[in-house]
């Protein structure tokens, strides 16, 4: 059976690919705030939501892909409470580092293993950043380095390069806070009998 990842993101195929995983990767189509929004109304946690998202994303390529296990992955952010999204613009970036300053922030990154349209295994794990105490001024240079990648994700920042240098404390594993929790996957994977154990 073929493996697919539901995801446009060069990052996480090459996570998967680095790993030994032969892979495909197909983008989903759904829209993520529509699915999203209910579900916040409804009460439901960052980490539910990163959860559910990964699942939809999943069964959209499922649908598409018959007889493949389908990957699928999501992240979520909270600050004081608040599930955060990509900043838009420069400005909305460096506001959103100034916000992070001295605090922690939450990844809830979940995965989801979808075949012919069936969840068959559900994952969710988190990690918890200590962003320290950042200066107006190294901020903007910080911006002024990274240019448009601070727009790529949530937080403005890669920890796999400069953004590491935002912080002081980080408990969690490193796939986590990319996006990718490659060690549950990997093992039920094994598990499955996907890949060889």
């Amino acid at each position: 059976m073929s493996l697919v990842l539901a995801s446009s993101s060069p990052f996480r195929a090459a996570i998967l690919r680095n790993a030994g995983l032969a892979i495909e990767a197909e983008s989903a189509t759904v829209d993520e705030r529509s699915i999203e929004t209910p579900l916040l109304e409804a009460g439901l946690d960052a980490a539910d939501v990163a959860q559910i998202l990964a699942e939809a994303k999943a069964s959209d390529v499922s649908s598409r892909r018959p007889g493949a296990l389908v990957i699928g992955a999501d992240q979520t952010m909270t600050l004081d409470g608040e599930l955060l999204h990509k900043p838009a613009d420069m400005e909305q970036a460096r506001y959103r580092l100034l916000a992070m300053s001295g605090k922690t922030h939450t990844l809830h990154s979940g995965l989801a293993l979808v075949r012919d349209g069936e969840t068959v295994w559900r994952h969710v794990s988190a990690a918890h950043l200590h962003v320290r105490d950042l200066g107006p001024a190294f901020i903007g240079r910080y911006l002024a380095s990274v240019g448009d990648r601070a727009l790529q994700s949530v937080g403005a920042y890669q920890i796999e390069g400069e953004g590491i240098q935002l912080f002081d404390r980080i408990e969690g594993d490193h796939f986590t806070i990319i996006g990718l929790p490659l060690l549950p996957l990997l093992a039920e994977l094994r598990a499955r009998g996907e890949i060889d154990g």
